[in-house]
């Protein structure tokens, strides 16, 4: 439908020329300003004409009117005016031809070249080294990723960096851990879990035996000085999460292309220091080193604590500075939390100060906070769910109610992984990103509801049906024959629009909400239409052929947002 908007737009611009040429608007901002009415009885598309009234000096009923009069656009069966709007209906002769175009495009059906091979950087997941996955991490990871999706999609070329939890005082703690409780062998059994059972012994201990503390700091001073044992056991430490994370990558489809972590820059922040020093905007602060950001209604952005010791704005300056350097980014996004949302606003306005242009590509996409069945995740309390035992548990529930509906499937195993993380995922990102979200996972596992498993359901019901029909069905012409299918291709026609929107707005769950519309109207269709059995070949052809749409419209935009596609539940 975006041809079709675009020569709406052109000849309104024709239009408005004849009317008076110095409306000023061009093609594109009339684009801009189309709307889509809130009842399908109004038109498919609406051309509001308030902002022309004071140019034109009429009023916007008027104009409307005279827009009217003589407008014709391919595609379009009538141009209609109704008080300030002038509405347009498409011609559901033009609706075939949305289908053949959906259908030869396939894979890149609702892409486009917007980002003509510019980098863009995301930084995104970025877990503590020797600590699990819990369902905390799910935002940053599943809505980073989408992220990085939907930016390949439009042309973007896109670099995923795991900026690793890999630096601090927490690294002498499991080295004195390791040494004096730990065996190599225990840990290479027992991998992250051992990690984290050493350190949390650790903290056990050091309540009766303060010296442990002293300990620690010795051992990561001598980390942090290259001593070659601290070193190797703190890249094994690395080694092992890393190993723990990819099993949770594999399930939801994820590869980084860096996992340049806090460690990589550490020696990277002393030029930053010297460099704010130099530019006079580092100042003392009752012994601390900071610059100060009250003329910009910011509290002060703390670079060095009062023992010299950086801070995290002091290593993420650092890092933008290196992946500007490196990558020279159209954009460097980080998702995070928006508990942070200060935190990015300070650097991100030091990173401005220093002179650097780059500041103004650096994007902060926060999220709300999780909670499991309206309880609040708290890691001092021990209330945190491990995103492996959602993942289990989820996956299991699926196979079970495949046990009762589909006993015979192939791979059930490895359908029902697809199912189980795919709905949690679908789930998650079915909320507007900023919203809190409380985590049911009743609901993401209903087959019936607004989920991911009935969209995966729907997707597989198309497969079906286009199998039995046999690959080979003609694929050309048609006639729409239901208002079920003109509904339904004139959803198909909105992905486009979705895609840029979610870019825009940087929230997959513009997708994920779309999807439910499209299985919503193929469902209704699917019900009161015949398909296979149709009264006719001509309108089963094309009823099949709608249903490959209907696969390429949900197979894209399952890739969007990390769902896997599933031929047969």
């Amino acid at each position: 439908m975006q041809k079709l908007k675009k020569e709406i737009c052109e000849n309104l611009k024709r239009k408005l020329d004849g009317l008076n040429d110095m409306h000023g608007l061009t093609v594109s901002e009339i684009e801009e300003f189309i709307e889509t009415p809130p009842d399908p009885a109004m038109g498919d598309f609406a051309f509001p004409c308030f902002r022309l009234s004071r140019v034109l000096r009429k009023a916007p009923a008027q104009i409307a009117k005279e827009l009217e009069e003589g407008l014709s656009v391919r595609g379009i069966s009538k141009v209609e005016s109704s008080g300030p709007y002038l509405n347009f209906f498409v011609d559901s002769s033009y609706l075939p031809e949305i289908v053949d175009s959906i259908v030869s495009l396939g894979e890149k059906y609702g892409s486009a070249d917007i980002g003509h091979g510019g980098n863009v950087v995301l930084d995104y997941s970025s877990p503590n080294v020797a600590k699990p996955f819990h369902i905390g991490h799910l935002g940053t990871t599943v809505i980073g990723h989408s992220l990085k999706k939907i930016h390949s999609f439009v042309g973007y070329n896109c670099i995923g960096i795991n900026h690793l939890g890999d630096w601090g005082t927490q690294f002498g703690k499991l080295i004195v851990a390791c040494r004096l409780w730990g065996s190599e062998k225990e840990i290479e059994e027992g991998g992250i879990d051992k990690l984290v059972e050493l350190y949390v012994r650790f903290h056990k201990e050091a309540e009766s035996d303060p010296s442990l503390e002293d300990a620690a700091r010795a051992e990561f001073a001598k980390l942090e000085q290259g001593d070659p044992d601290n070193t190797a056991m703190w890249r094994w430490f690395i080694k092992i999460s890393i190993e723990e994370y990819k099993k949770t990558y594999r399930m939801l489809g994820i590869e980084f292309d860096s996992y340049n972590g806090e460690s990589f820059y550490t020696d990277k922040m002393p030029a930053v220091v010297d460099e704010l020093r130099e530019k006079g905007l580092l100042k003392k602060d009752d012994g601390a080193s900071i610059v100060d950001l009250s003329e910009y209604s910011l509290p002060p952005c703390l670079i060095l604590k009062k023992d010299g010791s950086s801070l995290y704005p002091t290593r993420d300056i650092a890092a933008a500075l290196y992946r500007n350097r490196t990558y020279a980014f159209e954009k460097c996004i980080y998702v995070t939390s928006a508990q942070q949302i200060l935190h990015f606003q300070q650097w991100f306005k030091v990173v401005e100060l220093m002179g650097y242009d780059f500041a103004k590509k650096l994007v902060h996409v926060p999220y709300g906070t999780v909670s499991i069945n309206g309880t609040k995740l708290a890691t001092r309390t021990g209330n945190v769910v491990l995103l492996r035992d959602l993942f289990s548990l989820a996956v299991e529930k699926v196979k079970s109610i495949m046990e009762a509906k589909n006993p015979d499937l192939p791979d059930r195993d490895e359908v029902a992984e697809k199912i189980g993380v795919s709905a949690i995922v679908f789930h998650y990102l079915m909320n507007t990103r900023s919203h809190d979200i409380n985590f049911v996972l009743d609901d993401a596992l209903d087959f019936d509801g607004n989920s991911g498993p009935y969209a995966q359901y729907t997707y597989a019901r198309a497969c079906s049906i286009i199998e039995k029909a046999g690959e080979s069905a003609p694929v050309g012409g048609g006639t729409v024959t239901s208002p079920l299918e003109s509904d339904l291709i004139k959803v198909l026609a909105e992905f486009p629009e979705k895609v840029l929107v979610a870019l825009r707005e940087y929230e997959p769950s513009v997708i994920v909400r779309y999807i439910l519309d499209v299985c919503y109207s193929f469902n209704r269709m699917y019900h009161e239409c015949r398909i296979l059995n149709a009264e006719n070949s001509d309108v089963r052809d094309f009823r099949v052929k709608l249903t490959r749409a209907v696969r390429t419209v949900l197979g894209n935009a399952f890739d969007l947002v990390c769902i896997s596609k599933t031929e047969k539940i």
